[in-house]
This record gives structure tokens, C-alpha cells and sequence, in this order.
């Protein structure tokens, strides 16, 4: 964690030394990278997160062929891949 903080750090040093114009676009790149990248969260209704069974819920037991739990079946994963 702290590598990370550094490195917010020097990032924050070096946009303070570049014009107010330079800074908008550092700005207009930051958002722009996390337009093309942006982070899934799924909440309840009161705002608290979700786990990944809580999200796929309505998913889980939806398929009624295939082998059961592969973490049981440990012949199952080593078998080859059909083609």
C-alpha cells in the first residue's frame, strides 16, 4: 500500500508544477481512463456491497445438466477437454 501512496504523491508533485491548461488535460486523461475502465460495484438498497453469490443469486442452480461441485470432483478437472 505504501508504494502506492508514494507514487500519489509524485504524481500530485509533478501536476503542481505544470500550467493550470496542462493540469485540465492530465484531468481530461485521468476521467478519460476511467471512462474505458470502470469499476462494477453491486449494493443492496441500503448502499452496503454485495458478495459475488449475493450478485449472481438468481444465477446459482439455473443450470440443470453438467457435473455438480468441481471442487468435490477432482476426476472431473482432470479429465481432457472435449473438442
Amino acid at each position: 500500500m505504501t508504494k502506492a501512496i508514494d507514487l500519489e504523491q509524485i504524481i500530485a508533485q509533478k501536476v503542481r508544477t505544470l500550467s493550470i491548461r496542462k493540469q485540465q488535460q492530465v484531468l481530461d486523461f485521468v476521467e478519460f481512463l476511467q471512462l474505458k475502465s470502470p469499476i462494477v460495484e453491486f449494493k443492496h438498497h441500503d448502499g452496503t456491497l454485495m458478495s459475488a453469490l449475493e450478485a449472481a443469486g438468481d444465477l446459482v442452480g439455473c443450470v440443470d445438466s453438467g457435473p455438480g461441485d468441481l471442487s468435490t470432483n477432482k476426476e472431473y478437472l482432470k479429465r481432457p477437454l472435449a473438442e
